[in-house]
């Protein structure tokens, strides 16, 4: 990945003396919740594609001396991808003249939070219209955290496309996982038990969805002709899922690229033109979605 130097805290790799520019090139911290996803991959494809020498960092385990070991670093500025950050650590780096910009902010209303973020409430929306112009009715969800902001949009675009359809929102059925594989699994266990069982089930993420598709599997349902699924990202994942995955395509990559480009503008000193972009989503059916099963 052209332009990518990743720095372990205890041994810091980077690239060698010979090849290195002098002076050296400023580095930005890039911080993500965990870097063993292809969904982090993609983000950070887009960021590097904007031209930026970054320096991975991951937010798990981060002490409370964070934001000065960043500044102490001499980082040029942070990427802070679907991470919180807390008042003292904003005025660390305020102190310290490094901005910051935000992929996937967790809250959008923070008054200076500058950010990037993908339409999340209108890619629910678009996901469930999906379902109920095949002719679902009762269509449940798996949320992602409650306490993340692009899992209450997903969540808040199911609900208003249910109300536009003049479907009563039912809270049995929704529910609510960590975004992994095994988080969709159990939740959808749950709801598959259930006598009345949804025909549909809207993922707020691929991981989730895929395992919903795995919980339809061992109650013995197929996959759309039992339970029609949707998620939400696009990643490669889905693509090779068997039955192929419909899902609400994220711009990942577009995300990153679009805050390295605002946050470079930050470090010349020229504001970004708006400090919130939104990027529209756009909705991919594949397999997994059909008209319920007449009963």
């Amino acid at each position: 990945m052209s332009g990518l130097k990743i720095l372990e805290r205890t041994c810091r790799v980077s690239r060698s003396r010979v090849d290195r520019p002098h002076p050296p090139v400023p580095l930005v911290e890039l911080v993500f919740p965990a870097l063993n996803s292809a969904w982090a991959m993609e983000v950070m494809r887009g960021v590097v594609d904007s031209g930026l020498d970054v320096v991975l960092s991951s937010a798990v385990g981060r002490g409370a001396s964070w934001a000065a070991d960043v500044v102490r670093a001499r980082r040029a500025g942070v990427l802070l991808v679907t991470c919180p950050i807390s008042v003292a650590e904003e005025r660390v780096f305020a102190r310290a003249g490094v901005p910051l910009v935000h992929i996937d902010p967790v809250d959008v209303a923070a008054p200076d939070l500058v950010g990037v973020a993908a339409s999340d409430r209108a890619g629910g929306v678009t996901a469930v219209k999906h379902l109920l112009a095949l002719g679902h009715r009762r269509i449940a969800v798996v949320g992602g955290p409650r306490d993340v902001r692009c899992s209450r949009a997903r969540v808040e675009g199911y609900r208003v496309a249910l109300d536009r359809a003049g479907i009563a929102f039912d809270a049995d059925l929704v529910r609510h996982a960590d975004f992994t594989r095994e988080g969709g699994r159990r939740e959808a266990d749950a709801l598959l038990r259930r006598p009345d069982r949804p025909t549909a089930v809207f993922a707020a993420n691929d991981e989730q969805a895929l395992g919903v598709v795995e919980a339809a599997r061992s109650a013995g349902l197929s996959v759309p002709g039992d339970l029609s699924v949707v998620g939400f990202d696009d990643l490669p994942a889905a693509r090779r899922a068997a039955p192929a995955l419909t899902t609400v395509r994220q711009p990942l990559a577009a995300m990153g690229r679009q805050a390295g480009w605002m946050l470079a503008d930050l470090i010349a000193g020229r504001p970004p033109v708006t400090d919130r972009v939104e990027l529209a989503t756009e909705l991919v059916v594949r397999d997994s979605t059909a008209p319920p099963a007449r009963g």
